[in-house]
């Protein structure tokens, strides 16, 4: 295969706009570092699919990211790719370093007081062997209260940067409802989507229980991966730029809005 230039060190893949705090949180830690994002909003929700039909869409994003950018790393910004199909990503994209996401089991249970823990997620992170994997590695003597919740998904990609403070509680409160009802003293945001809700979901759970996410352990892990060098430079009003793969015109609005209040640049739909 003949040799692509590197066009930026970073890229970010999720079905929607759910990773973008992910790369927030990277280019807050390493500011040099040149980044781009990838909604793959086509197959918009992963969560509802079936194994075959995430990796195959996976598959097809991830190429067109290397076809686009060629990106020196990928963060996998999807906790439900990264449990169902990043090995599949690693052994196709051999020369790729890859980064997934994963719930942030093992840092809940560390913070965990009672060892109960609600496990807020997709369908199809919730009933992943992978997840169980992790729950019986770092979180064996938890008890954990799992919520598959692909409404509140879809209100946060099509609805959440255009709605009231009021609709935003009101859709976040059965979650929070029903982990209270369990006795958790923590929350693990389990699907990337719910991290740009971190500090509103924190609010409503009040005083006495903990919202952890993987951020911060993802950053550190694409910047590991990506190791010592110098950084590719992008002009301002590319670099961070957020691209979907499809949209219509309601939604392209939408998008613009969310970049216009993340301060981030809209590159606009790729194929």
């Amino acid at each position: 295969m003949e040799h692509i230039e590197h066009k930026v060190d970073f890229a970010f893949l999720d079905s929607g706009t759910g990773g973008i705090p992910y790369m927030m949180s990277l280019k807050k830690k390493c500011p040099e570092s040149s980044c781009v994002y990838l909604g793959d909003t086509a197959h918009f929700p992963y969560g509802e699919k079936s194994v075959d039909e995430v990796a195959s869409s996976a598959y097809e994003a991830v190429s067109l990211i290397v076809r686009k950018w060629n990106p020196r790393a990928l963060v996998v910004a999807c906790n439900t790719i990264s449990v169902t199909a990043l090995d599949f990503l690693r052994e196709s994209f051999p020369s790729l370093p890859i980064v997934g996401t994963v719930p942030a089991i093992k840092l809940a249970a560390e913070v965990s007081a009672n060892k109960k823990i609600g496990l807020l997620a997709t369908n199809a992170t919730v009933a992943n062997p992978y997840c169980k994997k992790l729950i019986h590695n770092f979180a064996s003597g938890c008890e954990i209260f799992s919520r598959g919740d692909p409404d509140l998904v879809s209100f946060i990609e099509r609805d959440f940067f255009i709605s009231s403070q009021e609709q935003k509680i009101a859709a976040v409160k059965p979650s929070v409802e029903y982990f209270k009802s369990c006795g958790c003293d923590t929350v693990i945001l389990g699907c990337t989507h719910f991290t740009h809700i971190a500090g509103l979901y924190s609010k409503v759970c009040g005083e006495g229980i903990n919202v952890v996410d993987s951020r911060e352990g993802v950053a550190n892990q694409a910047l590991r991966k990506l190791g010592e060098g110098e950084h590719i430079r992008l002009p301002l009003e590319r670099d961070m730029s957020f691209f979907v793969t499809a949209a219509t015109e309601s939604q392209t609005t939408e998008y613009r809005i969310l970049c216009s209040n993340l301060n981030i640049p809209w590159g606009g739909i790729v194929d």
